[in-house]
């Protein structure tokens, strides 16, 4: 998986490395030669016996891998500037952090095979094709955003590119992936949907409903719990008697991940749509962090102390963990590799001026996408008795 904007990053600095220091390096970061890396962690599985930790990989997975999870990071950090610059208006979720997860099981999968999440979505959105001019524009509540500038932070969409959402009721989303995958069975497509949810939806009624009909039919649907610890305000401890959320399935087999290391996600999303096209749904527990708080009204530090949060940074940090492996194979040098997140952080910018450009929707587009067409329906005032426009 590579995003819109990240081959031209790392085009410019692979080239020079394959021609000018091929000679001095066992490895160049456009080379396929393989490396054979091993997860940070063991995965923990119920019901299932659990893939292998042995992972083979390239230079140019590892550039790509460094590359997404770079602009994905600026991205969010830009993100937090705009709100409090009050560019950014009502809920905003950021994803800073996690970005192993995203980048992880888009690398497994492919376009065909769906994915639904919360609110927390514009990551996602990115690694299913989705464009930074289009993440920005549809933060601003601009016509050219992902949502045409209705949705805002939570209600990012791309069914193009097999993204359904960005959803702001908690653990509502399930189900309807639930009924994506159904989709899938019915059409007898080899293709798998990724249903995400966070700790704090891991609780709700609907999500067992759900996975108790994906079971009894069999269908091709993952579940996957990206388990940051904190629902809102809430530590996983003070809301759920049993916190092992990959065991929630009961009869549904379930794997717990390193959700901060990019190659534990993707072998454990290859093996997950693999059980699910053979013998129906499987949880998947993500175990992350996220590094801001819970939206942007949440400072993050009440329930949980500074040095947390710095000592995820240091020890578990998705990103640094990729830079460390690409130095130690002389893929890049630590100069190749800052160069490279400043041009992340130029490419942010660009868009976020072009997206500032964009224009408001127009006022009609309230009216829009909310009725079935042709009918004729009327939309009133306030009173309820004056016509203010007829649908069309």
């Amino acid at each position: 998986m590579a995003l819109s904007t990240s081959r031209r990053a790392i085009n410019q600095f692979i080239k020079p490395l394959s021609s000018s220091v091929y000679a001095t390096r066992r490895l160049t970061s456009d080379s396929t030669a393989t490396i054979t890396v091993e997860t940070s962690l063991p995965f923990t599985a119920h019901n299932i016996d659990p893939p292998s930790r042995s992972i083979t990989t390239s230079p140019n997975e590892l550039m790509t891998f460094f590359s997404d999870m770079a602009e994905m990071r600026r991205m969010e950090i830009a993100a937090d500037s705009l709100y409090k610059a009050k560019l950014i208006r009502g809920f905003c979720h950021l994803y800073d952090g996690q970005e192993a997860v995203a980048v992880g099981m888009e690398s497994a999968i492919t376009r065909k095979d769906c994915i639904i999440t919360a609110y927390r979505d514009h990551c996602i959105f990115l690694g299913r094709g989705g464009t930074l001019l289009e993440s920005f524009a549809e933060l601003m509540g601009r016509k050219e955003g992902c949502s045409r500038g209705k949705g805002g932070s939570m209600h990012f969409y791309k069914k193009e590119g097999g993204f359904y959402g960005g959803h702001g009721i908690v653990g509502a989303q399930v189900p309807l992936g639930i009924g994506l995958a159904f989709a899938q069975k019915y059409s007898k497509e080899e293709y798998v949907t990724f249903a995400m949810y966070g700790d704090g939806a891991a609780n709700q009624g609907q999500l067992f409903e759900a996975l108790n009909m994906a079971a009894l039919w069999d269908l091709p649907a993952i579940l996957v719990c990206e388990n940051n610890h904190y629902g809102m305000g809430t530590a996983e401890w003070r809301a759920a008697k049993s916190p092992a959320y990959y065991k929630r399935g009961d009869y549904v087999p379930g794997l717990k991940v390193d959700g901060m290391d990019v190659f534990a996600v993707k072998q454990a999303c290859k093996f997950a749509k693999e059980h699910a096209l053979k013998n129906g749904p499987i949880i998947l527990e993500m175990d992350t962090y996220r590094y801001h708080g819970h939206s942007m009204s949440d400072p993050g530090s009440t329930y949980r102390t500074r040095d947390e949060i710095s000592g995820v940074r240091q020890e578990r940090d998705p990103i640094e963990r990729i830079r460390k492996l690409i130095l130690a194979h002389d893929i890049a040098t630590e100069k190749e590799l800052k160069d490279i997140e400043k041009e992340k952080r130029k490419i942010v910018d660009e868009a976020i001026a072009k997206a500032k450009e964009s224009p408001m929707p127009d006022p009609s587009e309230l009216f829009t996408n909310v009725y079935v067409k042709g009918f004729g329906v009327e939309a009133c005032g306030a009173d309820r008795k004056e016509v203010r426009a007829t649908l069309p």
